[in-house]
C-alpha cells in the first residue's frame, strides 16, 4: 500500500531530513585521511541524538550502526569499523536515516577523501546528475518508470552501469515503504505518481560492470570487479509541476566549498 502524506506530515518529514542534512554536514567536516569509519559513526549518532532525532538504521533488522559507510568498491551497507581507515584518494558513501516526530528521513552522499582522481570525480559528478534527473521526474502524472529511465539513460550514456539489486523506496512512518523506486526502467511504465507520495530516490552507479555481491558480514554490497561505486540519495515529495526536495545537501556544500561536486 502506498500512503499519501498530508502537507502537515510532509513538513514533519522535512524536519527529520533537516537533521539528517546537518549530520551529513558534520561528516563533511571530519572526513579526511586517517579517520576511521567507526569514528564517523560515533560522531553521527551523538549529533543526531543531540538534535532530538533517533538513528533509524541502528538495530534495523539487526544492523549494528548509525551509518552505512561504503568505501571505494563498496556500493551500500558498509558497516563502520575501527579497522577501516580512510586513505587519500578514497571515496566514501555515507548513508543514514533519522527518525523524529514519527517520520523517517533518508539521504546519502559520496565524499571524496583528500584528492581523488579525475576519473573517479567524473563518476561522482555523473551519479549526482543522475539523482537530480530522477528527481525532476517525480511530478504528479508522471510514472515510476520515468524516474528509472532518466537515471539509467544518463548513467549509461556516460559509460557507467546501474545497480539492479538495490533500489529507492517510499518513505514516511516506516523507513521503507512502497513503492520500490528502481534506478532503471522504461519511460511511461509503472504506477502513476500522485501528489503526496514521498520517495527516497537513490542512484547507485558503477564505474565497471553492474554485478554486485554481498561480503561475509552479510550486509556490505560491493562491485564484483572491485571498481568504484557512487551513491547519492535525497527524499522528495511528489508535487504538481515540480518535486519538493525534503532532504538537503546544503550543509555539505557549505563545508566542501569549491570541492563541492
Amino acid at each position: 500500500m502506498i500512503f499519501l502524506k498530508t502537507d502537515e506530515e510532509i513538513e514533519l518529514l522535512r524536519e527529520s531530513n533537516r537533521i539528517l542534512g546537518m549530520t551529513l554536514g558534520e561528516m563533511a567536516k571530519v572526513i579526511a585521511p586517517g579517520v576511521t569509519t567507526a569514528q564517523l559513526d560515533r560522531l553521527a549518532e551523538e549529533f543526531i541524538r543531540d538534535n532530538g532525532g533517533i538513528p533509524s538504521c541502528k538495530g534495523y533488522e539487526g544492523y549494528p550502526a548509525t551509518l552505512c559507510t561504503s568505501v571505494n568498491e563498496q556500493v551500500v551497507h558498509g558497516i563502520p569499523s575501527d579497522k577501516v581507515v580512510l586513505k587519500e584518494g578514497d571515496i566514501i558513501s555515507v548513508d543514514l536515516c533519522v527518525l523524529k516526530n514519527g517520520f523517517h528521513a533518508d539521504s546519502a552522499y559520496t565524499f571524496p577523501v583528500g584528492e581523488v582522481s579525475d576519473e573517479v570525480m567524473r563518476l561522482l559528478k555523473t551519479t549526482k546528475e543522475c539523482l537530480y534527473l530522477g528527481i525532476a521526474q517525480a511530478q504528479t502524472g508522471h510514472r515510476l518508470g520515468d524516474i528509472g529511465y532518466a537515471i539509467q539513460s544518463h548513467a549509461e550514456q556516460a559509460g557507467y552501469s546501474v545497480v539492479r539489486e538495490f533500489v529507492g523506496h517510499g518513505i514516511g512512518r516506516e523507513m521503507h515503504e512502497e513503492p520500490e523506486v528502481c534506478n532503471y526502467g522504461r519511460r511511461g511504465n509503472g504506477i502513476v505518481l500522485k501528489s503526496g507520495m514521498t520517495l527516497a530516490i537513490e542512484p547507485m552507479i558503477l564505474m565497471g560492470r553492474r554485478n554486485v555481491l554481498i561480503e561475509d558480514d552479510g550486509w556490505t554490497a560491493r562491485t564484483i570487479d572491485r571498481k568504484p561505486a557512487a551513491h547519492y540519495e535525497l527524499s522528495v515529495a511528489v508535487r504538481n509541476g515540480k518535486a519538493d526536495i525534503l532532504s538537503t545537501f546544503e550543509y555539505v556544500e557549505k563545508v566542501l566549498g569549491e570541492r563541492y561536486i
